[in-house]
């Protein structure tokens, strides 16, 4: 067993019995967002957030210490993604990546936009030509220090 198998069980449990991301969060009382970045392994749950995605996807004891593991981060399998919706992301930074920092640098200075200290909300925005999909990021900005 490894947090590989345990992430493909959970995606399993998902689809055969048609679960949604926004209840297994409202159950841990955590965000939609970050509860399913820790489902697919991506961030560290403690005991308690373990035992209630265990009992909703059905995960043993074993299966359950695996979400307390703290992953490798990063789960694209190839350096440039080949699935559709990550691509464009990936075309976004690559578009948009220079103008983001240096609008970032303009307004806050030498730093970084955490993805430490983050939170995200993606929600479902109405649009008479056509739905579009809102993301709000949100980082702590870290300067540089002087040394």
């Amino acid at each position: 067993m490894n947090r590989l198998e345990v992430t493909e069980k959970i995606i399993s449990t998902k689809v055969s019995k048609g679960i949604k991301w926004d209840a297994v969060a409202k159950k841990v009382g955590l965000s939609k967002e970050w509860v399913t970045a820790a489902c697919l392994g991506q961030m560290t749950l403690d005991a308690a957030q373990a035992k209630i995605v265990g009992k909703i996807f059905g995960l043993d004891a074993e299966e359950q210490k695996w979400l307390q593991v703290v992953p490798y981060k990063g789960s694209l399998p190839t350096s440039v993604p080949t699935d559709p919706l990550i691509y464009r992301w990936y075309e976004i930074v690559s578009v948009y990546g220079s103008t983001i920092k240096e609008l970032i640098h303009e307004e806050f200075g030498d730093g970084i936009m955490s993805a430490i200290d983050f939170s995200m909300d993606i929600v479902r925005q109405p649009d008479p030509k056509g739905d579009r999909v809102n993301v709000v990021l949100s980082g702590k900005f870290l300067p540089y220090k002087q040394y």
